[in-house]
């Protein structure tokens, strides 16, 4: 992934890197040695002319509009210099950054954050096509098989790293994550129950004897009278996936890992790393939803949880059902999808065929409504999105922050609320990028 650094100071320094997972740790900055790694220092006349310099650690220091220098210490070994970056011609993202240094004074103005410009990823040399990904499932519990992918894992000393998506989508949301991270880390994506490859593989209901043969036939999944005793209290929740995420980590991965999580999957990483703190080593959120679920929580308001009873869970009641059928009709309509995927990537020429496709043969799925049903009627985690985000800080879970500045759903105004509750958490706003900037700038993929 590359990264291209600059400002419009009186002289700047400007790196041109092939970079991965970047860890923050108080000022310092470091990037793991990669496949390649390119630099291209220049300066004013005061500065002499242009430089290049391949040592395998070099600081590089830039100069902001208060004339202070950032420090950042890069470790690799410089392959080549791309001096096309000279002349402007390349395309490229703006990232805002707020770090460490100014935390102490940061105000949200986005006029203040440093100004970073992100080019396009490279065309692969040699005909490479990425790290290749392997499609696997695993049974967590009696007919719950969550579907995940994952690649490098020949890595073995490399880190680990989870990616978590949002609602409605999959692992396939992270393609590009899983080809490039996978040639030098340890990656897995999951779907979430109820969700992508996630669905159950069986009816979690059954009809009544008073139905008839062929009203069964057209029902779809989850739509039964009576639950199967598999799917007893079953119900598609942020608590549920936090558990699933818990046990992943635990039993297919093996050891505490990074985690990546976009819009809800942003959400559940923080909840995660809240309930399980020694099983996270950091996690970034990308345009992460600040809330989730409508109906009380019965934990923590059990009296008023008593109006909603099993909310969420299956059989799905008759009024459940028909509103269900409803919105169903509404969302599940291919031009409704086209519609919401125009509105959340703010770059009309990127392809989303892909993630289009992927998401209409989820719809497809004869559990797909039901799940969905579950989904919207679940009840809301034990945990606020504050909540969570006062433990991690209260447990010094490192944490990174990156929105699209153009979300029309999760506006960075959320991330900027974070931002002032964990001072010390680098924040990067990308422009332009929507909702899902993992996978309409994949350049800008840095993790704390």
């Amino acid at each position: 992934m590359e990264v291209l650094s600059h400002n419009s100071a009186p002289y700047c320094h400007v790196v041109y890197l092939s970079c991965k997972i970047v860890k923050g740790r108080s000022n310092s900055w470091l990037l793991p040695p990669s496949r390649k790694h390119r630099l291209l220092w220049f300066g004013s006349n005061k500065n002499g002319p242009l430089r290049i310099s391949e040592n395998k650690q070099f600081p590089l220091k830039n100069l902001d509009s208060r004339n202070k220098f950032r420090s950042l210490d890069v470790l690799g070994r410089v392959s080549r210099v791309d001096y096309n970056v000279c002349n402007g011609t390349y395309n490229g993202y703006v990232i805002g950054n707020s770090g460490e240094e100014g935390a102490g004074t940061f105000s949200g103005d986005e006029e203040s954050l440093a100004k970073v410009l992100i080019p396009s990823l490279p065309d692969e040399p040699n005909g490479e096509c990425g790290a290749p990904i392997s499609s696997c499932f695993w049974e967590w519990k009696p007919k719950l098989t969550v579907h995940y992918e994952k690649s490098g894992c020949e890595n073995v000393s490399s880190p680990p790293v989870l990616l978590l998506p949002g609602f409605g989508v999959g692992t396939f949301h992270y393609e590009k994550q899983l080809k490039d991270l996978g040639r030098d880390y340890r990656v897995w994506a999951i779907d979430f129950l109820g969700q992508g490859m996630s669905l159950p593989s069986e009816d979690l209901t059954s009809m009544s004897e008073e139905v008839g043969t062929s009203e069964r036939k057209n029902l779809v999944w989850g739509f039964g009278d009576k639950t199967e005793p598999w799917a007893n209290d079953l119900v598609y929740s942020m608590d549920l996936w936090c558990d699933q995420v818990r046990y992943f980590v635990e039993e297919v991965i093996g050891e505490p890992v990074y985690v990546a999580g976009n819009s809800l999957g942003g959400f559940v990483a923080l909840y995660f790393a809240a309930s399980y703190p020694h099983l996270v080593k950091g996690i970034t959120l990308l345009n992460a939803t600040p809330f989730w679920g409508f109906l009380p929580n019965p934990v923590k308001s059990p009296r008023l949880a008593r109006i909603f009873p099993r909310s969420g869970t299956f059989p799905l009641s008759t009024n459940v059902r028909k509103l269900t059928e409803f919105i169903w009709r509404k969302i599940s309509d291919p031009e409704s999808i086209a519609e919401v995927l125009n509105q959340v990537y703010v770059d009309h020429s990127i392809n989303v065929d892909k993630v289009f496709s992927h998401i209409l043969k989820i719809t497809q799925h004869p559990a797909a409504a039901a799940s969905f049903a579950s989904i919207m009627f679940a009840p809301q985690g034990q945990l606020s999105f504050m909540e969570a985000l006062s433990r991690c800080k209260r447990n010094k879970v490192p944490i990174c922050l990156m929105y699209g500045k153009e979300d029309p759903w999760v506006k960075p105004i959320w991330g900027l609320r974070v931002k002032k509750q964990m001072l010390e958490a680098p924040y990067y706003q990308i422009s332009p990028a929507g909702h899902c900037p993992h996978d309409e700038v994949p350049e800008a993929g840095v993790f704390s």
